[in-house]
Formats: C-alpha cells, structure tokens, sequence
C-alpha cells in the first residue's frame, strides 16, 4: 500500500512540473462565396475575419481557433453539402455566408442541436421574425434595413417617381419591399435575374419611365456591371441613383470609375468615422491586404470580434450552449461601426449613414459622409420573434 501510494505521489508531482497541455482550438466552419463575380465578397469578410485572428497570435477572445473556408460558388445545394459535412466533423459553430438562398439551405444544420450561426451578412426577413432561432445571431443587419434607409434617404433627396430593381431572389424582394415600405412616392419595381450580367433591356425601360431617381440593389460584379452600363447609357448624367453600400462599395468604386461620381449610398458603416476600433481596422486591413476594406469586411472583423468575446466569456466551452448564447447576447466588444447592439431578436442594432460618391482630396472619388439618416435602428420583424 505504501508502495503504491508513493508512487502516485511522484506521478502527480511529474505531472505538476510538465507545462500545461494546450487547449485545442476551437473549430469555426466558414461557409462562404469565393468563386463567381461575387467571390471578393466572401474574400473580404474571409480576410477581416482572419485579420480580427492573426491579431490575437491565432485566437479569438483568448482562445486559440482554426477556421475551416469552403467556398460555397453561391450555390444552395453546395452549402448544404458543406455544412452537411462539417456537421459530420464535429464543428458546431458556423458563420461567412454572403447570400440569402444559400443562407436559406445552411441555416437548419448550422443551427440544430447545440450548433450556432452568426451571421456576417445575409439576414433575411422569415429568421428575423417568427422563424427566429435561438441559435441564429445576425452580427450585420436584418436584410430589409438598408433598403429602408434607402427609402428614408430618397424621400429626403426630394424624390417622388422612382424605379427600383432588384435580384429575384430572397435578399432582392426584402430589399424591394423594404424600400417601398419607407419611401413616401411613386415606384416601379423590375426584378433582374441573380447574377445576372447584361442589363440593357432593363436600362432601355428606365429611359423610357424617366424618373426622379433609381434605387438599385445589385452586389458584387452584377452591380459593376449594372453601374458601367448606367453610366455607358448616359443615365448617370440625368437619372440619380440611390443605393445601398453593396451596390457600390468601395471595390466597385474602383472598378467602376467616373460613372460613379454623385452615386448616393446607404451604409451601416462609415469607412471615415472617427470610432477608435473603426480607424484602427481600416489602417491594419488596408497594411494587410494593400487594398481598402468593405463593409463585407467591417461585417466581418466584427463578428470575428463578437465570437471572440463569447468565447473568452465561456472560455471557449461549446458544449454549454446556454452560456455561449447570453455571452453573445452581451455583445461585448468594441465595434468598428461605434455603438453595437442585439435586438430582441439577435439582430444587429447599429446606426445608418448617407455618403455620396464624390472626388477626395487627391481627386480619386471616395463615399464622403453626408449625415446620420438614423440612430440605432430596430428592424422590422423583432417584435414578431418570440425569442
């Protein structure tokens, strides 16, 4: 017996002198669009997400984490087939997808049992009301807010016959009916296809209905073409378009060039805004990647960040989902779009800015803010989720 119990003794002392083993990382699957003419939307959120990573040496909130991309081509039945597979691998927190059909067919699996979902993008209106889920947080916005905004910008622009157009899908008709749900005239809707390149027939209708103004929502190199094509037809000269960010930011401002001038442009994110965290990732993003962020990047350094900040409340346990849950909730870190917020139903709350795209002082045309159109904005749908 004596025998025995030195020698436990002296295994315990071997194994009180031996460092610490380390903790495993905590494994994030990052579903996202890097192909298509789209693929530099999930680019940006991939990087400011890895950006939020390399900072803290690798970890998130304290604890080291491994972020597993899958380019999704913007394909639903791909991401399904992805977050299929990362289910079957063991990883239970999810987030990077940029579109809402995929969104659509990734958002169950990435959120059954004790898996999460935290949204960099996509948000559309059916998750934000009385399909919420617990499990789903959307870190950017709910799908409609912009457009909304859109509407409230117009109607102080002086605007009363419009055209508004959009993708025929998910994301398309919230951005529609979000429009017209704050604009005060007269609309024309056009649906376009999603991905869709050439837009002439559309164009050709403008020119014909000749209204005050267009609203547009169209992201990624759909909205670069839609832009160079607007301004190739010269109805940039006469049509004023107001839009929101992800039809025109800032690397479609450089694809895009002079048509661009004059554009108006609704954002939950002020690249010029003083906000400390704010300057400090423009500056680190643009030294990293040699190129400036988008807000698809803001979006997604600031769930990087939200994660972070759950993970080092919970000290990087997801098998308490309870906890992993009121520790996003809190949402406590330093957003880079100022003051940040969940509603009630885990969307984000954050403020709404008018910029318009004019030269700087170095003659190359940048998204100068104009004014604040509103302060903490609620969206439509919280009072309908029963969370």
């Amino acid at each position: 017996m004596k025998q025995t119990l030195n020698l436990a003794m002296l295994g315990a002392a071997l194994a009180s002198s031996l460092p610490a083993l380390a903790q495993d990382p905590v494994r994030i699957g990052f579903i996202t669009t890097l192909s298509t003419p789209a693929g530099y939307l999930g680019e940006d959120a991939r990087d400011a997400f890895r950006l939020a990573m390399d900072q803290e040496g690798g970890k998130l909130g304290g604890v080291p984490v491994e972020l597993v991309v899958e380019d999704d081509g913007l394909q639903p039945a791909k991401g399904k087939q992805i977050i299929d597979r990362m289910s079957l691998d063991g990883i239970s927190l999810y987030t990077g997808v940029m579109f809402s059909n995929v969104l659509a067919a990734v958002v169950n699996g990435a959120t059954q049992g004790d898996s999460f979902y935290i949204s960099t993008n996509a948000a559309p209106s059916n998750l934000a009301g009385e399909q919420c889920k617990q499990n789903y947080f959307a870190a950017s916005y709910q799908n409609d807010v912009p457009h909304e905004m859109a509407g409230v910008a117009a109607n102080d622009l002086g605007y009363k016959k419009m055209v508004i157009l959009a993708p025929n899908y998910q994301a398309g008709r919230d951005a529609l009916a979000g429009f017209k749900r704050t604009f005060k005239g007269e609309v024309t809707e056009i649906y376009t296809k999603l991905n869709q390149l050439d837009f002439s027939v559309e164009l050709a209708r403008i020119r014909s209905l000749n209204p005050d103004a267009v609203f547009q929502f169209h992201p990624g190199g759909a909205g670069i073409n839609f832009a160079k094509q607007y301004g190739g037809a010269g109805l940039s000269k006469t049509i004023p378009m107001v839009v929101p960010v992800f039809s025109m930011d800032e690397r479609m401002l450089a694809a895009t060039g002079n048509v661009a001038e004059g554009v108006n442009v609704v954002s939950g994110w002020n690249p010029q805004s003083d906000n400390p965290a704010n300057q400090a990732f423009v500056k680190a993003f643009t030294e990293k990647y040699n190129r400036a962020p988008t807000m698809y990047a803001a979006q997604g350094y600031d769930t990087a960040r939200l994660i972070g900040s759950a993970l080092k409340a919970t000290n990087g346990d997801l098998k308490n989902p309870d906890a992993l849950r009121n520790a996003l909730r809190e949402a406590r870190f330093d957003s880079v779009r100022g003051d940040f917020r969940f509603g009630s139903n885990q969307h984000a709350v954050i403020d709404w800015h008018l910029l318009k795209v004019q030269p700087g002082a170095d003659g190359k045309l940048t998204e100068v803010p104009v004014k604040t159109i509103a302060k903490a904005q609620v969206d439509s749908y919280a009072a309908k989720c029963p969370l």
